[in-house]
């Protein structure tokens, strides 16, 4: 073999050829000629031949919009000499028969330049298995170069066959980012290359799942929708977040439960991170990532706008009825008044497949004349799903987009709530008030923040206490109501957190089960964020901290909104002072987005 590979001479002047004229060959092609490279297609069908050119003259400027080329020229050829005799590259897309690709690749040794590259776009086989009667010297130059299904995706895999020259792979790079398509580089053979291998694994979980009656594909379809494309999980980046301890604990449930093997899993991790205090985003050493980011923002991705609730009641001339909703943007130098008039808002959220913007108004404190509305995010088509007389002084709001449900708390009525996202389906979750109790005995089942997790089943609320009074609770109950029980008497209601100085608002971060809330209460340890991992069951998992959770960042003033921005790996915090900050998910490089004295913020939310 080749000691030393040496770039095809004279590339940008001869052909790529393409075998194989069918739905993704065609495809590959219209990617090379919108490059400005001369692109041959080969096929033994006359039709097929016809309409991989016909696709090609009807896309390619389309696609040489992303390369800014002047496209190259195209044609469809029966015969294999013709389509390979000049070419730098040839991409076999042939039927995924593997006597037919081991023919192929030795045809291509006979009939191609000694430098042509030689790729397959097979998935389903590693090239190592096409080379056999191919020689040594040839085999330096094979490789498999994998497309999805452009353009819309522009990925392309490329992996060696066990022999492939390595500087191959940073030409090919190059070329590909040519032909705007994005590369990645299997570090070693593997069948199913990088994202077949995971969608292999979701795939038989999945059936897994249905198989078991867990879930109903509806469901799982919808909550990938959420968590994985709108939310924009990436599982290296989760598993980091969550911590490569946990990971190894719930793996290790895993593989004892089912009677998994630990080697690639529970042991790979204690082997390579974990014995080395490498434990993710909490710890200096970093983890899957180092720690030299710890706020990474994903590829492609950019701050988001803001929603947010001012109270009105810091104005220049303060009302019961001058609170707004504003739209603010990222860095928070540009602000919209979305609705104004509004009588006390505290509670926000946006649902965005419908692109509804859900949100309460207390009205005056001890009147029943608090409501629930929502409206387009521009603030139009506006209805109310609560009017007002049904409650007293509902605050923060939550939203679960695949039940299509509104959950908020009634402060000084002492309940949960839940409605469908037209109003309808009213329903009281938990009841706190039919308690025979003083009003200042009252105080303590105020009911103010509340989160849904639907992964976990559960919903969770804080029960503030008195101002300042150090008697703050987080509790949790079951999505569904156990069954012949009702709100003021339900047996699954559980005490998650007790002796809090002040909890407002809180949001459950999905993806690694972890409870984020702000508390207003009395320094050091209230005006706060804070943070507790969850277990399976719903309840925080045991800490080093002797508070039972952890205090992210401090220094608010009088701490009330919260919105997770886990695609970003930010949290977003607001308080009656007149502040929007942003700080990553463990509480550093805390930053004022806004601060406007006349203003008191409440809820908030991301567009």
């Amino acid at each position: 073999m080749s000691s030393h590979w040496e770039p095809p001479q004279n590339y940008r002047s001869r052909s790529v050829a393409i075998l194989g004229a069918g739905v993704l060959g065609r495809r590959v092609g219209c990617i090379w000629a919108s490059a400005g490279f001369d692109v041959k297609i080969r096929d033994p069908s006359a039709q097929q031949r016809a309409d991989g050119i016909a696709y090609i003259e009807e896309n390619v400027q389309l696609y040489s919009a992303k390369t800014n080329q002047v496209p190259g020229s195209f044609e469809a050829v029966e015969d294999m000499k013709q389509a390979v005799e000049n070419a730098w590259l040839v991409i076999e897309a042939v039927p995924e028969k593997l006597d037919l690709k081991i023919a192929t690749f030795a045809e291509l040794e006979a009939l191609t330049p000694e430098d042509c590259i030689l790729a397959s776009n097979s998935s389903s086989y590693k090239s190592s298995e096409m080379i056999s009667q191919v020689s040594d010297s040839t085999k330096t130059r094979v490789l498999n170069m994998h497309y999805y299904m452009p353009p819309a995706c522009m990925i392309v895999e490329l992996m060696t066959d066990g022999y492939t020259s390595p500087e191959i792979f940073p030409f090919m790079i190059e070329r590909c980012k040519e032909a705007a398509t994005n590369p990645y580089v299997a570090r070693k053979e593997s069948t199913g290359f990088i994202f077949n291998r995971l969608w292999a694994a979701v795939k038989r979980e999945v059936l897994t799942i249905l198989a078991e009656g867990v879930s109903v594909p509806e469901e799982i379809d919808s909550m990938w929708l959420e968590l994985f494309v709108k939310g924009g999980t990436l599982p290296c980046r989760t598993m980091d977040n969550v911590g490569l301890d946990t990971v190894a604990f719930i793996e290790g449930h895993y593989v004892e439960e089912r009677g998994l093997s630990p080697e690639k899993t529970v042991n790979f991790l204690k082997s390579n991170y974990l014995d080395h205090g490498k434990l993710g985003t909490k710890c200096l050493k970093g983890g899957l990532y180092p720690a030299s980011d710890p706020t990474p923002v994903k590829v492609g991705s950019t701050k988001p706008e803001i929603l947010v609730l001012d109270l009105g009641l810091s104005a220049a001339t303060p009302s019961m009825t001058s609170g707004e909703i504003l739209r603010v943007s990222a860095d928070g130098k540009v602000q919209k008044s979305i609705l104004k008039d509004q009588s006390l808002p505290d509670g926000l959220a946006v649902d965005s497949t419908s692109g509804r913007m859900f949100w309460t108004c207390m009205g005056v404190p001890g009147k029943l004349d608090g409501a629930v509305y929502s409206s387009n995010v521009d603030g139009t088509d506006i209805k109310t799903l609560v009017a007002p007389g049904n409650l007293n002084t509902p605050k923060q709001l939550a939203i679960d987009s695949v039940a299509k449900t509104v959950y908020f708390c009634d402060r000084e009525g002492c309940r949960v709530y839940r409605c469908a996202f037209d109003g309808s389906d009213l329903e009281v979750l938990i009841d706190n008030i039919s308690r025979d109790l003083t009003p200042a005995e009252r105080v303590s089942d105020w009911c103010v923040g509340v989160a849904v997790s639907p992964s976990q089943g559960k919903f969770y609320w804080t029960q503030k206490g008195p101002s300042k009074g150090g008697e703050g609770r987080i509790l949790c109950a079951n999505i569904t109501t156990p069954e012949g029980q009702s709100a003021d008497a339900r047996g699954d209601v559980q005490c998650v957190l007790a002796d809090l100085p002040e909890p407002i608002d809180l949001e459950v971060e999905e993806a690694s089960r972890t409870l984020y809330w702000t508390d207003r209460g009395e320094i050091p340890w209230g005006n706060s964020l804070n943070r507790a991992r969850l277990g399976e069951d719903g309840l925080p998992l045991s800490t080093s901290s002797p508070r039972g959770y952890e205090i992210l960042t401090r220094g608010l003033n009088e701490a009330i909104g919260l919105k997770l921005d886990s695609i970003n790996s930010h949290v977003y915090l607001t308080d009656l002072g007149g502040s929007i900050y942003r700080c990553d998910l463990d509480g550093n490089y805390k930053e004022k987005v806004l601060f406007e004295d006349h203003r008191a913020f409440t809820g908030i939310t991301l567009l």
